[in-house]
């Protein structure tokens, strides 16, 4: 069965955005700078990008998140799921009102809470599995209440995360659910760590 992988980028002080974050703010103010790994010719980056999208098979993220990347200054054919990579997963927004049109064709809706929304991810990705014969797995892309739910109500398999070495001082925090409640306590195991020139790559597993 596919594992579900929370994959993000955090600033040092815990925040997934700066300040100010909107449909027409992705990353919020100062924000951009935390995803400087991801567009970096590091190679070190570059393995990190590479792996992940391809062990993508299914893609679940938040509203918020989706109004970002589906909007005007959103994805196009150069810069997508995997920055440059340009992934193509199956792509599932958790979402209670899904909207009337879409910029993007390949988004589907699941409007019955999280916990339905990584089950449909969890069986693309078994299905994506079976025919590549590779594994692939469910990646929660974001944003930070989506995935600090998704830990606090445990159906998280995996952590991992790119550290930015930024300070944004505000922002969405990583670690608090949708209600803004502090996610916790959570046990989590190190199971490996890489640094670049600008990140440090490290991955979690999630003790149950």
């Amino acid at each position: 069965m596919a594992l579900v992988i929370a994959d993000i980028t955090i600033s040092l002080d815990g925040f997934v955005t700066g300040p100010n974050a909107g449909p027409a703010n992705g990353l919020g103010d100062g924000g951009k700078a935390l995803h400087t790994w991801a567009f970096s010719d590091d190679p070190v980056d570059a393995a990190q990008l590479a792996s992940g999208t391809a062990r993508s098979g299914a893609v679940v993220l938040g509203r918020h998140l989706f109004d970002v990347v589906d909007g005007p200054g959103g994805w196009n054919e150069e810069v997508g799921y995997g920055a440059r990579e340009v992934g193509k997963p199956a792509f599932v927004v958790v979402t209670s009102t899904p909207p009337a049109t879409t910029r993007l064709p390949f988004w589907e809706f699941v409007t019955t809470g999280l916990r339905d929304a990584v089950a449909r991810a969890r069986d693309l990705a078994d299905a994506a599995s079976a025919a590549v014969d590779e594994p692939r797995h469910a990646v929660l892309m974001g944003g930070g209440a989506t995935i600090g739910s998704a830990l606090a109500a445990g159906l998280v398999d995996r952590l991992h995360l790119h550290i930015s070495p930024l300070v944004l001082g505000g922002g969405t925090p990583l670690f608090a659910g949708v209600d803004g409640a502090p996610v916790g306590p959570v046990a989590l195991v190190q199971r490996d760590s890489v640094a670049s020139s600008t990140a440090t790559h490290v991955t979690y597993d999630v003790v149950r």
